[in-house]
């Protein structure tokens, strides 16, 4: 397309319980650095614990803003000059007898906390997240210089509605961080590209490796674009995935297949 392109890296970090959360936070710090150049960074869901290590949710809590893992990813983004969207946490709010959320954080290159999101729609049937974690009540989009975000969280994927919410909101670029079953892969593989399709936007969905709480991670974090072209996908295990976005081509998209100028809203009651 020739305009400004956006260069976006997936850091799909394998979650092993043998490692400490410390020490997890120390390796994925040095995978950010590692990332200098890059315009955006993005990790998956809860990988300081594991997305299905509900057992040590309110032991891992900690501060959205100055907590351990907001701490090491800020100094990371700023050493590293990119955005960062470090994944989620269990964030503890207020602090230190609060509620449970699952927060994902967006750092700017300066190392500030930019954005948060707290996922809306929690995974469970009554169960783990569902019942231990209360969830989000705001879309949330980030404009970085070249893109408008629009923020999601796993599960959320089979949401369509919160996936227009965005569209509406502006975002061009959907950022999914996830930690998703490996049994559930064919799944993940359609939702993906169905989000990046119906919306006509690119979708950055980072998922993790390894096995939370014996549940092993489907890995296989993608790239796609606004046709849902599969622009990159990586394996089951922890790679770092790389991909070059051109933001013109949501416009050009929407424009050349004008589809979302279709949309019926308010549709009629069933008869």
């Amino acid at each position: 397309m020739g305009g400004v392109q956006v260069r976006a890296t997936l850091l799909q970090i394998e979650v092993d319980p043998a490692e400490t959360a410390a020490d997890r936070r120390r390796r994925a710090a040095a995978l950010v650095r590692a990332q200098a150049g890059a315009d955006l960074v993005v990790l998956p869901e809860l990988w300081p614990v594991g997305a299905f290590a509900a057992d040590d949710f309110a032991k891992e809590a900690e501060r959205a803003g100055d907590g351990p893992t907001a701490e090491a990813m800020s100094a990371a983004a700023r050493d590293a000059g990119v955005w960062l969207h470090a994944g989620s946490v269990v964030e503890r709010d207020p602090w230190p007898d609060g509620q449970l959320y699952n927060t994902s954080l967006l750092f700017a290159p300066d190392g500030a906390l930019h954005t948060t999101y707290r996922k809306i729609h929690r995974f469970g049937f009554d169960r783990g997240e569902a019942v231990l974690m209360a969830g989000g009540s705001h879309i949330v989009t980030a404009a970085l210089p070249h893109a408008v975000l629009g923020l999601a969280t796993c599960y959320d994927l089979r949401f369509p509605e919160l996936f227009r919410g965005l569209l509406d909101a502006g975002a061009g670029i959907l950022v999914v961080p996830a930690g998703w079953p490996a049994r559930r892969l064919a799944h993940w593989r359609v939702l993906v590209q169905a989000r990046a399709i119906e919306n006509q936007a690119y979708v950055l969905a980072c998922g993790t490796a390894g096995t939370h709480a014996g549940v092993p991670q489907a890995g296989h974090s993608m790239v796609v674009d606004p046709w849902g072209t599969v622009l990159a996908e990586a394996g089951p295990g922890e790679e770092v995935l790389t991909a070059t976005l051109d933001p013109d081509l949501v416009t050009s998209t929407r424009s050349d297949f004008p589809v979302l100028r279709d949309r019926v809203l308010g549709l009629p009651p069933v008869s």
